[in-house]
């Protein structure tokens, strides 16, 4: 018997046989690289009364911020401290704008505009709010001028807060705007042994990649040697191939339904204005898009997601918590942070 005990707790089983021989249990995994960080103290106390609230920064000549948050998010923790709370950002924002904090999981209750009054969570999933941060810009009309997902380099966001402040909002497009306003020597389009070198899309059979980059890509250095390049990315990345696009190229290609045009007005076709911008296809299909940074985690799972075809039968919310709970038992430590 302490023979079989012994073979047993080598093999690693985590169950109590009925012969009464109790062995280890697998330890359960973990997550990691999650960072609780609170808005800063400058935010506005609101009672949550948005249409007071977008009222109220009218008179004083702003504009209003929703900034749905995540404790523990990663992503909102980077985007707090290398915007909202690093100068000049900080002191451009406070002169421009109210910044009011909503918790995606919260209970308060908020009173959104005439129709809609419901809880923070509630307010999250009637927005759409699927990753965080999100954050939206109103108007002195209560209504959203602009919306990011995600994490954006300060420079990048930056000219978006100009965008909103000079309410060119109301002549152009943001994507037209960042295309005139950001400079074109921040990044050098890099070579990529990843990458296919493909000009006709509609040829690719499998699942297809498409990174658009330009030289104005802030994130794209950490994109190639922080995800790209990581080793769990690249397990599930194997089954693609991969097409990095110029998003200023005025070259002809063809798109995955067989139409000529090219990767500039791709991009503008599928509204792709964050570099680097990921679509993710999959039988000639657009399945995921990542129009912010993305930590290994969570892109991986993106690109497992599509690639294993698991769109067929779930959507990507419930997937990801399935996955989640997956990884945790099989002992996996899950880890939520930047590489």
């Amino acid at each position: 018997m302490k023979n079989i005990q012994k073979y047993l707790q080598i093999l690693g089983f985590s169950v109590i046989l009925v012969f009464g021989i109790t062995v280890n249990a697998t330890e359960r995994g973990k997550i990691i690289g999650g960072v609780i960080h609170q808005a800063p103290g400058w935010f506005k106390e609101s009672f949550l009364e948005i249409s007071e609230d977008v009222e109220e920064a009218g008179e004083a000549g702003k504009h209003l911020i929703l900034f749905f948050q995540l404790n523990g998010c990663s992503y909102c923790d980077r985007m707090l401290q290398e915007v909202f709370e690093a100068e000049p950002y900080t002191s451009y924002i406070q002169q421009h704008f109210d910044a009011i904090s909503i918790n995606v999981r919260g209970d308060r209750e908020i009173i959104f505009n005439e129709e809609i009054t419901v809880s923070e969570k509630e307010l999250s999933e009637i927005l759409e709010v699927r990753a965080t941060p999100a954050i939206l810009f109103l108007n002195e009309e209560n209504k959203t001028v602009v919306r990011v997902n995600g994490y954006r380099a300060p420079e990048r966001f930056k000219h978006i807060l100009d965008f909103v402040t000079s309410k060119s909002y109301r002549s152009t497009g943001l994507s037209d705007y960042l295309k005139a306003k950001l400079e074109r020597n921040v990044y050098q389009l890099r070579d990529n042994p990843l990458f296919s070198k493909v000009t006709d899309l509609s040829s690719i059979e499998g699942p297809l990649m498409l990174v658009f980059e330009d030289g104005s890509c802030y994130d794209c250095n950490e994109f190639h040697d922080g995800i790209l390049a990581h080793e769990l990315v690249r397990k599930e990345i194997e089954p693609y191939t991969i097409v990095r696009l110029d998003a200023d190229s005025t070259e002809t290609i063809i798109d995955t339904e067989g139409n000529k045009t090219t990767p500039a007005d791709l991009a503008k076709k599928h509204d792709v204005f964050y570099r680097p911008g990921v679509l993710a296809f999959n039988e000639g299909m657009l399945i995921r898009r990542h129009d912010s940074l993305t930590f290994p985690h969570h892109f991986k799972e993106s690109m497992r997601y599509v690639a294993g075809g698991f769109y067929r039968e779930t959507d990507y919310r419930s997937y990801s918590r399935a996955r989640t709970e997956e990884l945790l038992a099989e002992g996996v430590v899950i880890d939520l942070g930047r590489p």
